[in-house]
């Protein structure tokens, strides 16, 4: 297992056929997750593009997640977490947290999601939409979005099987003055782990 600290970016070179398992640790931690295909880092999952494709805006067990030309790229094959994650949401970014009041800089995903890629010696030509694992957004009365802790029990994964050759990412997310990541608001690691 390769661990994606608490508050970092992580991310890792997958084969056609290969799985990876994201695991919430600690049972409370969003991940946000992207994919970009090996060969074209301009073409990658996209969330847009996926309500579209699987008709919902919670991927299952099942579904195949696509790409912004609409090309598979992962399939999510196993998910003990209690299914709820979010494809509304973009990833947290400096702007995010001034907008909250922070005068500091803050971790947010997108510097992490170009920190996990850089040790890759990659760079993102954009920050898609995440799917942010473990995240839950519900829409209530069919148009307003609410905040909640996740679901998710520690131990809790999900399985998403790589239908090209990709590059996937994870930034275990910063967020700590909203509940994202469950009521103490206190970020922990998450774990991943590619197999054949």
């Amino acid at each position: 297992m390769i661990e994606i600290p608490a508050r970092k970016g992580k991310a890792a070179r997958v084969r056609r056929g290969q799985r990876v398992k994201i695991v919430n640790t600690k049972g409370q931690q969003v991940v946000d997750t992207w994919a970009f295909n090996s060969e074209d880092m301009h073409e990658f999952m996209s969330m847009e593009h996926n309500r579209v494709a699987i008709g919902r805006i919670i991927p299952a067990i099942g579904d195949t997640l696509v790409t912004n030309r609409r090309h598979p790229i992962l399939t999510l094959v196993e998910d003990t977490s209690g299914g709820i994650h979010d494809t509304l949401f973009a990833a947290c970014d400096r702007w995010r947290y001034e907008v909250l009041g922070c005068t500091e800089y803050h971790d947010n995903c997108t510097d992490n999601l170009a920190a996990g890629l850089a040790a890759l010696g990659l760079t993102p030509p954009e920050t898609p939409a995440p799917l942010n694992l473990f995240m839950n957004i519900p829409v209530v009365d069919g148009n307003r979005v609410e905040i909640r802790p996740p679901v998710s029990r520690p131990g809790g994964y999900v399985t998403l099987r790589a239908e090209i050759d990709c590059i996937v990412a994870f930034s275990a997310c910063p967020q700590d003055l909203l509940p994202i990541n469950g009521v103490d608001m206190r970020p922990t690691e998450a774990h991943f782990e590619v197999m054949d």
